[in-house]
């Protein structure tokens, strides 16, 4: 019987280094929150965001099972992660089966279609509440995605997820105690808290918006049969998937992301781990790779898109070339795995 903790011996020091502090930073970061100082305030916040934000990308790492060596190590791990992220409403396995028909389907498989909703189905003042709460940068489609995973096991008649009930009501109940007696605590320290949480979630709605320009599909079960409708074959993978990298002269920074912009390496090969990213990169594919778009080309788009890219179904397009290469590329939204069900 194999004592291995991790699944790759080289991954000792990177996963350990990358667990502790998404754990470490996560305990920090409150409490600078709950400091006098807003200097240690200002830290706190940006620490605590951070540490979600790398706690968030271990999650897709436990996913793929590329951390552990044992698959339940992965799940354990995962669930606690999630906790920290506030994606924990849904369970790991629910959240590890959705993200793999992204890989499997080669397409945005999603729980619940927002652009229908929002261009058909909702009131006419939400709609415009949301637009309004998106043009100053609230991520409110994303807010939309959590909500729905909360409510779905009390409107839905599907027995699967009307079980999760009282799961999903602990958890909420549980979980706004906790705030709670944090706000009790501090209300500035809990308000804090939420800036933080809304900084993940804008950083990994920007990284994920400009990684595929993948059809979207509503599937909320998990037979749920996408169109055949176009090959969605390898060739047409790498085609519609892009390596958003943060730097392309100072490669260190994308660890700020876990390497997880190194995104058509990931989809060549899933199991490799975020360590090994950049180098599996750059074996794949050189250093002129037209389907590699730093970052500071898409803040324009990022900025200029921002309601159209919420109501849209068009992701847009990317140019083969120039500085201005990606000011077409509207972008995806709600699709993050951080959300299922």
């Amino acid at each position: 019987m194999s004592t291995q903790l991790y699944r790759y011996a080289d991954g000792r020091l990177p996963n350990s280094l990358a667990i502790a502090y998404a754990l470490g930073g996560y305990a920090l970061g409150i409490g600078l929150l709950l400091a006098d100082s807003w200097l240690l305030n200002a830290a706190g916040t940006l620490l605590l965001g951070h540490a979600m934000i790398i706690a968030a990308y271990l999650i897709h790492e436990f996913a793929h099972g590329t951390i552990f060596a044992k698959p339940k190590h992965n799940e354990v791990a995962g669930e606690v992660a999630s906790w920290i992220c506030g994606s924990c409403y849904a369970g790991f396995q629910d959240l590890r089966k959705k993200h793999m028909r992204h890989h499997v389907d080669r397409a945005d498989v999603i729980t619940f279609d927002t652009k229908l909703f929002l261009n058909q189905q909702c009131p006419a003042w939400l709609r415009k509440l949301v637009l309004a709460a998106e043009w100053v940068y609230v991520p409110a489609v994303e807010l939309i995605m959590h909500w729905y995973v909360i409510v779905l096991p009390f409107i839905t008649t599907n027995d699967k997820h009307r079980a999760n009930r009282r799961k999903v009501a602990l958890t909420l109940l549980l979980r706004c105690v906790l705030f709670g007696l944090f706000a009790a605590v501090s209300l500035k320290a809990a308000i804090l808290y939420f800036v933080a949480w809304s900084i993940m979630l804008t950083v990994l709605r920007f990284t994920d918006a400009y990684q595929h320009t993948y059809d979207a599909f509503a599937v909320l079960e998990d037979g749920g049969k996408i169109p055949d409708d176009k090959l969605r074959d390898r060739p047409y993978e790498q085609m519609n998937t892009f390596s958003n990298v943060v730097s392309v002269r100072w490669p260190v920074l994308d660890l700020l992301l876990l390497n997880f912009a190194y995104h058509n390496a990931h989809h060549e090969k899933p199991v490799a781990p975020w360590y090994r990213l950049r180098k599996l990169h750059h074996e794949l594919y050189g250093d002129a790779y037209g389907q590699v778009l730093p970052m500071h080309l898409l803040f324009k788009s990022f900025h200029q898109h921002r309601l159209r890219r919420v109501i849209d179904d068009d992701y847009g397009v990317v140019e083969a070339s120039g500085a201005q290469r990606a000011d077409g590329f509207y972008g995806a939204v709600g699709v993050s795995f951080l959300t299922a069900v």
